[in-house]
């Protein structure tokens, strides 16, 4: 008879303890080979897929899509010897550990495995006919130890969804509960995201789409008569109607902003400082370099890029803001590179991919690597690896049409230069009042690892190389 093995969620490395069910990528029923994706999570760093280390037939899952999971609890049983005998590896005895053929011991994952996925097959329960196949209750196993909490297996339904057969294609837990709450049937949407992927904003535009044609469904007259009691609190306010405030949980990439946002202002003394520049150089300067590689000369220099190359040049000449403080030790850690991160807004939040190795690399190749990184921050397929390890933090708040802003350090960083819209301004120009394309930067930085004079040094140098780009290219 076939042994069943337990996999667990691994321990998917960065120090993080928990994470939350986006997917899964096999039923109750279907084969799997060795390290093929089983399911994809969202931890509070990145989205990944995770490989089972074990070949052979699902038995049971444990946990629906939206949940959350702690490491080491149980993912999914795997029958081994289970399938047919065309694919199948010799049985093993009931006192036998699984061949090599069985098992790779991949566990420790969150950046994928190099086997490529098998192709599933379903191995259908006799007398189930078309229903879905329902989990079945995992046998004893001897050589694992069972989780301090079990969650209960999960029988999953199965339907077309935009086109494809498998789990309905939402990721967000709150996609779902806009849906619930505007009556939206989300089986009825063509998801705008990778894969079909059905975003928040696919929501929002059908119930646009619905307000426009004037209808109004039960939930929603529900609501506008009635306070709304499931997964919310009633606030009164004065002798107004009551109102209903929305509880939305603080994890995932959400939660873990919150946690490395507040540890910052706990534990950094920062200070900001700021200062207008006229950028109109630079924009000149961009201008020229993305002319000289003409129409197919490869991508464009972004100013973002030239910004980035501009902070390398200024971090060598003021180390003490690429550094880091050991609290315990009492000491300041100089840094001997710096590994550069920007701010990015995602669909699932704001992430801060890294640059490495920064300073050896000129604007085009920071640029570049930058792009890359961007496409995929916004796919959700940034490993933990490409989104921990910065020691400087660029922020283009400018994006979002703002002027100004003073930052929260990027824990443990030690600064984080923000950058706001280059607009239009009145500008006093070799004496005459002219229009000039005008930005604010501002710097935040830990005032343990300098004083004023410093950052302000480093800032001034940061503005006079936007004013006049020449300034950089004698540093070079």
């Amino acid at each position: 008879m076939a042994q069943v093995l337990e996999f667990k969620l691994p321990d998917l490395g960065e120090g993080l303890t928990e994470a939350e069910i986006v997917r899964w990528l096999v039923e109750v029923g279907d084969v799997v080979a060795i390290d093929q994706p089983v399911v994809e999570v969202e931890t509070a760093k990145a989205m990944v897929e995770v490989p089972c280390p074990y070949g052979g037939v699902v038995t049971a899952r444990f946990g629906e899509e939206g949940s959350e999971l702690p490491v080491g609890a149980p993912l999914l049983t795997v029958a081994v010897g289970a399938t047919d005998a065309s694919s199948a590896s010799p049985e093993p005895s009931a006192d036998e550990e699984p061949s090599a053929g069985s098992g790779s011991g991949n566990v420790l994952v969150g950046y994928g495995t190099g086997a490529p996925a098998a192709r599933r097959r379903r191995i259908r329960p006799t007398g189930v006919g078309a229903a879905a196949p329902v989990a079945a209750a995992p046998a004893p196993v001897a050589a694992v130890d069972p989780a301090p909490v079990r969650p209960a297996p999960v029988a999953v339904a199965v339907g077309e969804v935009n086109g494809r057969q498998g789990p309905l294609a939402v990721v967000s837990p709150l996609v779902r509960r806009l849906a619930r709450q505007h009556e939206i049937d989300l089986r009825q949407l063509t998801g705008s995201g990778p894969d079909g992927l059905i975003l928040r904003a696919d929501v929002d535009s059908a119930i646009r789409r619905a307000g426009e044609t004037g209808s109004v469904t039960e939930a929603e007259a529900r609501t506008a008569s009635e306070p709304v009691v499931a997964e919310t609190s009633t606030v009164q306010v004065g002798a107004a109607a009551p109102a209903t405030a929305e509880r939305i949980p603080l994890r995932g990439v959400r939660g873990a902003v919150a946690d490395k946002l507040s540890r910052s202002r706990s534990e950094i003394p920062d200070a900001t400082c700021w200062v207008d520049a006229d950028a109109t150089e630079l924009m000149a300067a961009r201008a020229a370099m993305n002319a000289a590689s003409g129409p197919s000369g490869g991508p464009k220099v972004s100013v973002l890029a030239l910004l980035a190359r501009i902070c390398t040049a200024a971090l060598a000449r003021y180390p003490e803001l690429n550094s880091t403080v050991d609290t315990a030790a009492r000491e300041i850690v100089r840094l001997p590179g710096v590994h550069l991160g920007f701010a990015a807004q995602t669909e699932r939040g704001l992430v801060v991919p890294v640059v490495r190795d920064a300073h050896t690399r000129n604007a085009e190749s920071i640029g570049a690597e930058i792009a890359r990184l961007t496409e995929l921050a916004r796919t959700g397929k940034l490993s933990p690896a490409q989104l921990t390890g910065g020691t400087f933090t660029l922020n283009n708040y400018g994006v979002f049409g703002v002027d100004g802003s003073t930052p929260i350090i990027n824990h443990p960083e030690a600064a984080m230069l923000g950058v706001g819209r280059i607009m239009p301004k009145p500008w006093v120009h070799h004496g005459e009042l002219a229009v000039r394309q005008v930005v604010q930067l501002s710097l935040t930085f830990d005032h343990r690892v300098c004083d004023g004079g410093t950052a302000g040094g480093f800032l001034r140098y940061v503005a006079d190389c936007v004013e006049q780009p020449a300034v950089l290219l004698r540093t070079l």
